[in-house]
């Protein structure tokens, strides 16, 4: 079977617990960027390496979105002024560059409400997340070649575990009934990788968009025209509820 022409980079925002879960933040978010390959190699790498030999005089910062949140690890910002030109920079490259973002929010307190034995929350947004995206490789005509699904290690324990529901999900048990294309590929959390760090500065901004969706939320706002629709490309900004984002429960 030869290789899809779409990668996909994967990370998340929250942790999966249930026994401490934290009042600022009781959400799970799992977000999917997906990417053509073609486009990717040949302008997003780019981008990000550009925007960082400008802002850092070299390509080894990672972009990570608590460190530039708390300015620290290498974000160390004059002023307010700085700080918010260098948002608007990033946020320009992320709206400016194609991908497809999948997504799911796991409320862990209605959860943990409603279910007497509550599956984990990082299994059931990876359910949604993986079907999702086959709907969008069929669309694509792309389902008869694999599709990597990179994410970060987060330790031997829950990668050995991730890797199991990864495998029991693509081996049938989706709401499709049959086996997914996908592969995973873990990726050490040192890898400077853009697509990675993109899929890391996604994650919050839609945790936060459930949380408080009165809230001004201007990366949100961009993110928005990026959500896998019902409505097709025609009807980006729309149309993604319960299908490019999936909220639950």
């Amino acid at each position: 079977m030869q290789w899809s022409d779409y990668i996909v980079y994967v990370d998340e925002s929250g942790d999966h617990s249930l026994t401490h879960i934290n009042p600022e933040y009781p959400v799970f978010v799992l977000a999917l960027c997906i990417f053509l390959k073609r486009h990717y190699c040949q302008a997003v790498v780019p981008a990000i390496t550009g925007f960082k030999f400008r802002h850092f005089g070299h390509d080894m910062q990672i972009l990570h979105e608590h460190d530039i949140r708390k300015e620290t690890n290498g974000f160390n910002f004059k002023n307010r002024a700085v700080k918010s030109a260098f948002l608007d920079e990033l946020g320009g490259i992320i709206e400016q560059h194609n991908f497809v973002l999948i997504s799911s929010v796991i409320d862990k307190n209605c959860l943990a409400d409603r279910y007497q034995i509550p599956d984990n929350p990082y299994h059931i947004a990876l359910k949604f997340c993986l079907e999702r995206l086959f709907y969008f490789m069929k669309e694509k005509a792309q389902q008869k070649g694999i599709t990597h699904v990179v994410v970060e290690n987060r330790g031997r324990k829950e990668d050995d575990e991730l890797e199991l529901e990864f495998r029991r999900i693509c081996d049938g048990a989706n709401a499709h009934g049959h086996a997914l294309p996908f592969a995973l590929k873990f990726a050490d959390k040192k890898t400077n990788s853009p697509g990675l760090q993109l899929a890391d500065l996604v994650a919050r901004p839609i945790g936060i968009s459930y949380l408080r969706p009165a809230q001004s939320n201007q990366a949100f706002t961009i993110l928005e025209k990026k959500f896998y629709s019902k409505k097709g490309r025609d009807g980006a900004g729309s149309g993604y509820e319960g299908y490019g984002l999936k909220c639950f429960p």
